[in-house]
């Protein structure tokens, strides 16, 4: 027997998962993503003397506020109610760089790992944008789901790289 694939419906179209009957659990997702950047830009970062501000405090926000609106970008993705968003940093020396790690929390009967992962992402690209009158070559990379838990497939746990 062939396995139905959850956002084609009988015609080919695309449709979005009925997650109604769905059981409602506490669901936790924690995305992770790199930025890295030059030591001279990582330093004015660090100084708080980019151009622009404060890169961090605007990622930290603009983060948590894609995580908010995360249905209105990824297209059959639901409408949820979270009850958690946050974003922390880790900035790094060698090489010169800055950890974003995003959490997310709902109690519902779907799962929160693309408001992670579009909350890291997101957080990211602003750090570039405050940083790039400093320099262009900023690189993002190692965007992934690093853990998740609730819901019929329970705990998901990414090996560290």
């Amino acid at each position: 027997m062939e396995k139905q694939l959850s956002h084609i419906g009988q015609d080919g179209g695309l449709k979005m998962v009925d997650v109604g009957d769905k059981k409602i659990t506490r669901r936790v997702a924690v995305a992770e993503a790199v930025v890295e950047l030059s030591e001279e830009t990582l330093g004015l970062l660090e100084k708080q003397a980019l151009p622009k501000g404060d890169a961090l405090v605007c990622a930290k926000a603009g983060g948590i506020l894609a995580a908010k609106r995360t249905d209105e970008l990824i297209p059959l993705c639901h409408s949820l109610g979270l009850s958690y968003a946050d974003i922390r940093f880790e900035t790094r020396h060698d090489p010169a760089s800055i950890r974003i790690e995003a959490e997310t929390r709902s109690t519902g009967q779907t799962g929160v790992e693309m408001e992670a992962i579009i909350a890291v992402q997101t957080a990211a690209a602003i750090i570039y944008d405050m940083c790039k009158a400093a320099q262009r070559d900023i690189v993002i990379s190692n965007v992934r789901l690093l853990y998740k838990n609730g819901g019929k497939s329970g705990e998901f746990r990414a090996k560290r790289s």
